[in-house]
């Protein structure tokens, strides 16, 4: 008998050759000194790099499954996560960064914030516990401290950190909130955890280690600005929406 799927982990990846195959050793290492079987979704966003066959060379040991789901256009980190939580079979799902900027050994802290009867649990930069070992630079610290100040203003109050890439399911929060989800790009963050709040569905906040990764795609005067008018489109997008 196929056992079941407890820990599904997505990864969403554009152009994520050079970084994924320390990824990938990093995540087998540790899923397979667990005690449940767990799988590896990767969402390749049309890479035009070797993205897909590095996962697909890669040699996965004990009880890890691996996927590679491959979206025919650049569909954004958003779609990709939504993409690949949608077809997670585990009994949790976690998404996390192509660079593991969050140690895949943080889950065990997010697992243990579910325990009494949270629905989501999402790593946090900006809780007291939290460990910034290798700091941005410090202007996109201050735009992302201050962008941080919009979103508790405008949807999401009692929420320090929505940005952290590091965010663990309930499969049945995940696919209550997911299928709702519109934004395609770095905005969906605040989304997804809207749309929770929308539901009633507890969020526990939790301090995690993080890295700064100098690699980052995202554009700190382009993507902050697209971000910020993201916290008003989600609340006129989802004024009617009934979860």
């Amino acid at each position: 008998m196929r056992q079941s799927v407890y820990l599904s982990v997505v990864i969403p990846a554009y152009n994520e050759a050079m970084r994924l195959p320390k990824t990938l050793q990093k995540l087998d290492a540790f899923l397979n000194h667990q005690t449940y079987i767990s799988e590896i979704i990767i969402v390749n966003d049309c890479s035009q790099d070797a993205t897909r066959e590095v996962v697909r060379e890669y040699r996965f040991h004990g009880m890890v499954r691996v996927r590679v789901l491959s979206n025919q256009r650049n569909r954004g980190k958003g779609a990709s996560i939504r993409r690949g939580m949608a077809a997670a079979k585990g009994q949790f799902v976690l998404f996390t960064d192509a660079d593991l900027s969050t140690p895949i050994t943080e889950v065990k802290a997010l697992f243990k914030a579910l325990e009494p009867s949270a629905d989501i649990a999402i790593g946090s930069r900006a809780v007291s516990g939290a460990r910034v070992l290798t700091h941005q630079p410090w202007y996109r610290e201050f735009m992302g401290k201050t962008f941080n100040r919009f979103v508790q203003g405008i949807v999401l109050p009692g929420l320090h950190d929505t940005q952290c890439g590091f965010k663990l399911f309930r499969r049945a929060a995940a696919r209550r909130v997911f299928r709702w989800v519109s934004i395609p790009r770095f905005g969906f963050d605040a989304e997804v955890l809207y749309l929770a709040r929308k539901a009633k569905l507890a969020i526990a906040e939790v301090p995690v280690e993080w890295h700064n990764s100098p690699a980052s795609t995202v554009s700190p005067l382009k993507d902050s600005l697209t971000m910020f008018a993201d916290l008003f489109r989600i609340r006129w997008r989802h004024r009617k929406t009934n979860l």
